[in-house]
């Protein structure tokens, strides 16, 4: 690590440098395509407004209990979940191998989702270049911009940009945190909220918007009684906040001690839901200026529906510039931190230095997510829905069971100046880890509900 006298350490590990670089940090691991192409198809298929009041429900739940659980284990330990779950198990007189197994899970799991990723963000990349290049706009109709996009997402369809995007990456990733990882979130998160709120403040002027508008905050208190709008209300809040036992497991782990936890996990969850419904406010109102309703998420909206949808629309260039450069920063926010967790492990487990652990991992990272192009889809759902849920499952059982309640709490009250409530047993170790467990079992038997 670097001797720099600026260079911030707590036993000899990186940290952030302040609060609101932790904060945008995680909300930049957080805010991701869950927020920008399923959020709002979920809005647009299960009724508007009454989708939001139980994902709204669940993100308070899980805000208050999963993420500052999870921050908290990281902080507790300085170290990721390997670290963390053998101090659990060797804090009960257990073998700490056996922790540091387990604790293999959620990283094996961020660096595959992280692989995925890097194929979703090459994409991503080549059509942000190619709307300053008129290239994305540049296909004539709807099959066009699909055939554009099937020939991108085929097999060694997109390689340049593959590489583009690891060497990106890494670059971020070997400055370190206070002066990689950090920088890069204060910068990237503050423009992409103002450019989506730009965009939306622009599509509200726009003839046929505010038929999307009523329909976002229609309410119809029949819906709520449909148990599969609660279940992929709360698969959405979950996979949204980033809850994987992961992620924000080693940011924690760079926190300070006398770092609020849960006013910083409250902000976490504020900022990441008002992303979801900024996506939510900018495409539907989108959509409802052409007529159509949004019936489509995931790929196909962002790569063919949205940009035959902008090159309709007045100022279309520009619109589509401010929209992709927004994705843009949220996607490598995010693919930054599911990649930390492999990179800090091989630095606190196998003692490498940060450049060698970031050329390792991004060597790794290049080679396979080269050879998935044509099958990430698939990929990301296998990870998704097998492993990265049990992530989550495994660092809320060794927080709040394992090293126990007294444990935890204790945790976080660190650095607050009022005293936590008679609500934090019951909502942690009993509510939130049966809903994680619940969250892991939905997810097989639906096929994923984030």
């Amino acid at each position: 690590m670097s001797n720099d006298k600026n260079q911030v350490s707590i036993n000899n590990r990186d940290t952030f440098t302040g609060r609101w670089g932790f904060i945008l940090s995680c909300v930049g691991s957080a805010v991701g395509m869950g927020n920008i192409w399923l959020f709002p198809t979920r809005v647009s298929l299960y009724g508007g407004g009454t989708f939001i009041i139980p994902y709204l429900i669940f993100v308070l739940l899980i805000g208050y209990t999963g993420v500052f659980g999870e921050m908290g284990l990281g902080r507790a330990n300085k170290s990721g979940p390997i670290g963390s779950f053998a101090n659990a198990m060797k804090s009960k007189g257990k073998n700490e191998n056996v922790g540091r197994a387990l604790g293999f899970v959620p990283t094996i799991g961020s660096l595959l989702l992280a692989i995925g990723y890097t194929v979703v963000i090459s994409w991503i990349l080549k059509y942000t270049v190619g709307t300053f290049t008129g290239a994305t706009l540049a296909p004539a109709s709807i099959d066009e911009f699909g055939a554009a996009f099937g020939g991108m997402a085929s097999s060694f369809g997109n390689t340049t940009w593959v590489i583009i995007t690891i060497l990106l990456t890494f670059f971020i990733m070997n400055a370190g945190v206070s002066k990689g990882i950090e920088k890069v979130n204060l910068f990237m998160m503050p423009l992409f909220y103002l450019l989506f709120i730009g965009l939306a403040i622009y599509i509200a002027t726009l003839p046929g918007a505010s038929d999307g508008y009523k329909y976002i905050f229609s309410f119809d208190p029949q819906g709520l009684l449909d148990p599969m709008i609660w279940i992929f209300a709360l698969g959405q809040a979950f996979f949204s906040l980033s809850l994987g036992g992961s992620g924000t497991v080693i940011y924690g782990s760079y926190l300070k001690d006398d770092e609020d936890i849960l006013s910083n996990a409250r902000l976490v969850a504020i900022f990441d839901t008002s992303a979801a419904l900024l996506a939510a406010l900018v495409i539907i109102p989108a959509m409802a200026t052409t007529g159509s309703q949004l019936s489509e998420g995931g790929p196909g909206l962002l790569f063919i529906h949205l940009p035959n949808l902008f090159k309709s629309m007045p100022g279309g260039t520009v619109v589509a510039i401010a929209f992709f450069v927004a994705v843009t920063f949220a996607a490598i926010t995010s693919i930054v931190n599911l990649y930390e967790t492999s990179v800090a492990a091989m630095q606190d487990e196998f003692k490498f230095s940060r450049t060698k652990a970031s050329i390792t991992i991004g060597v790794l990272g290049l080679v396979v997510s080269l050879f998935i192009q044509g099958i990430v889809g698939e990929w990301m759902d296998v990870v998704s829905i097998y492993i990265n849920p049990i992530g989550a499952v495994l660092a809320a059982i060794m927080f709040y069971w394992v090293f126990g309640t007294d444990f935890a709490k204790s945790e976080i009250q660190k650095g607050r100046t009022t005293e936590i409530g008679g609500w934090f047993e019951p909502m942690t170790k009993y509510v939130f880890v049966f809903v994680t467990i619940f969250v892991y079992i939905a997810g097989v038997i639906f096929g994923g509900i984030g």
